[in-house]
């Protein structure tokens, strides 16, 4: 599939994966496609950064690279490594036919793993890849500068067998959850964009999508409940990814309307620190829109 023509084919194309995106969404998503630019987007967890990722990939018919970020993530670890064991048995192997090896037959590309960041740098094409750095905000500064300089080139030195830069450059969707700052650096080589806990209305929606079978008063009344959690000081608010949890726990029980009841035993769906069940439970009728 080609890269659509504006912003409305792309949010038709995004839309057709399930995944609904608004208008200021759709146009960060599409310049940094066509203008070939990192995207930030940060959000509260559950709001769909990474969903947003994966349904670009898909409405552009282009591979998903993914690189889950956390502390102690070295540059090692996200691009390359070499394939250790099957280098030693080359070695035996020569040895046992009386042949010697030299470093290069060992450090060739036949010996080489590509690791996530390698991986979408060697993209073929003819489409670029989709490069989703999630959770970025959780590597250390060390990683942050190094995939500075690697967003910028586009490419990276194998100190054996040289700079390797991409034919076609991958689409570098960085997302964050603002657990630290970002360094405003990496923040002027991106585009950036702010995923908000959308409506109840448009989560009413995205529970349609995501929960076949469901029925309308239903996805109306967990979108509405679901709001309803967010505006009680909870630990942890509940984004879109517990409402449709929610949703599909409810459906698989035959449940058809959300009352008290129903919440009371579906509510770890959503929920997810103990310290906030205790604070919902004494009131769940207010939860629920029944009181």
């Amino acid at each position: 599939m080609s890269v659509p023509a504006d912003v409305p084919a792309l949010r038709a194309a995004l839309e057709s994966t399930g995944y609904l995106a608004d208008d200021p969404l759709t146009t960060a998503l599409f310049l940094a496609v066509r203008m070939g630019q990192p995207i930030l987007l940060e959000g509260e967890p559950g709001v769909g950064k990474t969903e947003a990722a994966k349904a670009l990939a898909t409405a552009l018919d282009t591979p998903l690279v993914r690189l889950q970020c956390y502390e102690g993530l070295t540059a090692a670890e996200a691009l390359y490594e070499w394939n250790y064991p099957r280098q030693l048995l080359a070695i035996r192997l020569a040895e046992a036919e009386g042949m010697h090896l030299r470093e290069a037959d060992l450090f060739s590309p036949d010996y080489l793993l590509a690791r996530p960041l390698l991986t979408a740098l060697q993209h073929p094409g003819p489409q670029p890849a989709v490069l989703l750095l999630d959770e970025v905000d959780r590597a250390d500064d060390e990683f942050e500068a190094f995939l500075l300089e690697l967003l910028a080139e586009a490419a990276v030195t194998i100190p054996e067998l040289g700079t390797r830069r991409a034919t076609v450059p991958p689409i570098a969707v960085l997302t964050s959850n603002r657990t630290r700052d970002l360094h405003d650096a990496l923040k002027r080589r991106c585009l950036y964009h702010f995923i908000s806990y959308p409506d109840a209305a448009r989560v009413a929606q995205i529970i349609r999508r995501r929960v076949p079978g469901i029925g309308d008063p239903l996805a109306d009344q967990v979108a509405a409940a679901t709001a309803r959690l967010r505006d009680r000081g909870l630990y942890k608010p509940p984004g879109v990814a517990e409402a449709i949890d929610w949703a599909s726990a409810l459906r698989v029980l035959g449940v058809a309307v959300l009352d008290a009841a129903a919440a009371e035993r579906t509510l770890p769906a959503v929920v997810k620190y103990d310290e906030d069940l205790a604070a919902v439970r004494g009131d769940l009728t207010a939860v629920t829109g029944d009181g």
